[in-house]
């Protein structure tokens, strides 16, 4: 799901360029770019990229070539993988689940019907990814010289951690669950293609960068409260009150300061009792989630030189990618090194 926060940050957020983070270190959320790859790197009809054998390969395609552009603008990527999911987030993922579902019988609905447009629309959300997809996603990252930290749960909550301990300058997602985690600064976008096809229609993708700080000043708000919010909006671990959206949540806590002293008045949202809908061991569990999450210790993240025959391996030879491309893209990661000029730090 993800909290939804864009009311809140839509007038600080920076459309930027790859130059504005050049030589800059990022912690790239894996499971929320992997399935941006999936959902988008598609036929025209919605199907997958796949190879002779029928295996999805639209992660690894992604993975590869759009990885690639990132390093060659001479930023440092780091990707991190979820863990093991926490117990409160079993009923989002079913949630998920039961939304893959129906995706896939609507899309096969439209194929049936040749209605190619909408065929390919709920594709796009019938993307899947499983344990093996993981496991050779991490073996062309780490075969590509990236390093590859895997989470103890939320792979949010460990890259916020990075950049809380200045391992990364941001985390890089399409969501905002870093922020409740505590990641100062979020680029969005980072992985996707500047342009994109919607309806016949060319749409032009920023670059998007968000800092925290500058969220929780325009909103005159503190990270506890942004995390209330998100509770009462919903966010992975809790599913929100129902009828509550951003805005409704922001005011109530602009007006009565957190969730305790909501639950103390047992006020009324959408004529019923506060006290109905969330009890104060849910919100405490929630909170701490955000405010004392699960982290792994690892070593210093190290960038090493690519392994060609490996990715050949994976690319070639068990996913039969085209030959001639996989082999220019490679002389430009040799070459990775970026040729930009300036460094616009004073952006930031």
């Amino acid at each position: 799901m993800g909290v939804k926060l864009t009311d809140l940050v839509t007038d600080v957020k920076k459309v930027i360029t790859f130059e504005n983070l050049l030589g800059k270190t990022i912690a790239i959320d894996a499971f929320n770019t992997l399935y941006q790859f999936l959902a988008i790197i598609r036929g025209v009809d919605g199907t997958p990229l796949k190879d002779y054998n029928g295996n999805v390969t639209s992660h690894l395609s992604g993975i590869f070539y759009r990885t690639l552009r990132i390093l060659e603008k001479d930023i440092k990527p780091i990707y991190v993988f979820d863990g093991p999911p926490n117990p409160m987030k079993m009923a989002e993922i079913e949630r998920r689940r039961e939304i893959r579902h129906e995706a896939r019988k609507k899309a096969k609905e439209a194929q049936d019907l040749g209605m190619i447009e909408e065929a390919a629309k709920f594709a796009q959300g019938s993307s899947k990814l499983n344990s093996v997809m993981i496991e050779e996603s991490k073996e062309l990252i780490s075969a590509m010289g990236i390093p590859v930290i895997q989470a103890a749960q939320d792979g949010e909550a460990q890259a916020a951690y990075l950049v809380q301990n200045n391992v990364a300058w941001a985390v890089a997602s399409q969501d905002y669950d870093s922020f409740l985690f505590g990641a100062n600064r979020i680029v969005r976008n980072l992985s996707q293609n500047r342009e994109r096809k919607v309806k016949s229609t060319t749409v032009t993708i920023d670059l998007e960068w968000f800092s925290l700080n500058q969220v929780l000043e325009h909103n005159k708000i503190s990270r506890e409260q942004l995390i209330d919010i998100g509770i009462l909006s919903g966010v992975d671990f809790f599913p929100g009150i129902s009828g509550v959206g951003t805005k409704t949540a922001f005011n109530l806590i602009k007006k009565y300061d957190n969730l305790d002293t909501m639950m103390e008045k047992n006020i009324l949202i959408r004529k019923k009792p506060i006290r109905e809908s969330i009890d104060y061991d849910t919100i405490k569990q929630v909170r701490d989630i955000f405010l004392n999450p699960a982290i792994k210790d690892f070593p210093k993240p190290k960038w090493k030189k690519a392994d060609d025959a490996k990715i050949k391996e994976i690319l070639l030879e068990k996913h039969n990618f085209s030959r001639d491309r996989v082999e220019k893209a490679l002389i430009r990661l040799r070459r990775k090194a970026g040729t930009s000029q300036r460094r616009l730090d004073s952006f930031f």
